[in-house]
């Protein structure tokens, strides 16, 4: 199997789909990832089928009406 994402790639995990994650490194078949602008966050590893990748300008989140 080969990585999908490439360091520095923005991605969301399906649990969390409203933190927006940067991959780091790729070890092992698990993505290290890094909270967007959150520098003392710890890191979080993710396998390829818990992330989505991160698509500008659509909203990930359904808003409650």
């Amino acid at each position: 199997m080969t990585k999908r994402y490439k360091k520095g790639d923005l991605v969301y995990a399906k649990v969390r789909p409203s933190v927006l994650l940067v991959v780091r490194l790729y070890i092992r078949k698990i993505y290290h990832c890094a909270i967007q602008n959150d520098s003392m966050a710890n890191e979080l590893l993710y396998f390829d089928s818990e992330l989505r990748p991160y698509i500008s300008g659509i909203s990930i989140i359904k808003k409650a009406t």
